[in-house]
């Protein structure tokens, strides 16, 4: 297990302060001047986990971006017990910075109850060990990053992460909206359903906003656009084992007014869709200044 993804596993671990109050660290140095999307949802998710019973899982959760989060400073996750029933409970999350709300997430949680199945199958793609990792990816374009983003750039991530067919990072041809990566974390052997759920809402928001800007060949390195997330949902559908490889496909239906809508499929390594997500992004292109 790599010291960062020992540091995701206790930044995750978010501390209690009150009733329904929670506190949760950002990762300093994680992205210019912003905490990670996928890190608030991981923690809000937890927050909601902490009021929820154990025998009650995630099975949805709907959440919107508001503001950047500062990783300077912790972010504060105020739960409102918005309902429990008898086999669903419902709970809403606002991250707090700074005295503003920065982000909200509404989750359902959900009893384990038999019933009908079916699912799409899983793409036919190389596996992960045909295709490089993102040091491997990254490496041949050092000399293009300025100084001050090199750290950043280079870091690494807790998540390993193999694109299918990886495009050039900053000079790429227009390509299909359809795409797919691997990615797993091995430090989350061990770990129970609700971190299982929790690293995945993580890494769920990684490469999925990608997704709309490959059929207009760009890139988040170009500096040419503004690119953001504004929302993001997921449902799960199967039990998680983020220790092993699973397949992340994805594709972006629409773009159009200055954003983008982005959808995934997360199978297992048999096969199994154990996940789907959903998020609209902003790409607005830069202008100079007047």
């Amino acid at each position: 297990m790599t010291d960062v993804a020992h540091e995701l596993i206790d930044l995750l671990d978010i501390e209690p302060l009150e009733v329904d109050l929670f506190r949760g660290l950002g990762v300093k140095g994680e992205a210019p001047g912003r905490i990670f999307g996928g890190h608030v949802i991981a923690q809000a998710l937890m927050a909601g986990y902490r009021t929820v019973p154990e025998d009650r899982l995630c099975h949805s959760l709907h959440a919107y971006f508001i503001r950047p989060g500062d990783p300077e400073v912790p972010v504060i996750y105020q739960v409102d017990r918005s309902r429990d029933g008898g086999s669903f409970t419902t709970r809403r999350v606002v991250a707090i910075q700074h005295g503003r709300q920065i982000f909200h997430l509404s989750a359902s949680f959900h009893i384990d109850e038999e019933g009908w199945s079916h699912q799409h199958r899983m793409p036919e793609v190389a596996g992960p060990d045909a295709w490089p990792d993102r040091a491997a990816l990254r490496a041949p374009h050092v000399d293009r990053i300025p100084k001050e983003r090199l750290p950043e750039f280079l870091r690494e991530r807790p998540v390993d992460v193999r694109e299918v067919e990886p495009r050039d990072l900053f000079a790429p041809e227009p390509a299909d909206d359809r795409n797919a990566m691997w990615f797993r974390m091995e430090a989350a052997a061990g770990q129970g359903p609700q971190m299982q759920h929790c690293l995945m809402a993580y890494a769920s928001d990684m490469n999925l906003l990608g997704s709309s800007l490959r059929p207009h060949g760009l890139t988040f390195f170009q500096g040419s656009t503004m690119v953001a997330s504004l929302d993001h949902a997921m449902w799960f559908h199967a039990p998680i084992r983020f220790e092993e490889w699973h397949l992340y496909s994805m594709d972006a239906p629409f773009t159009g007014g200055g954003r983008g809508f982005n959808r995934g499929s997360i199978f297992n390594v048999d096969g199994e869709l154990v996940a789907s997500t959903a998020q609209e992004g902003l790409m607005r292109p830069l202008r100079p200044k007047a």
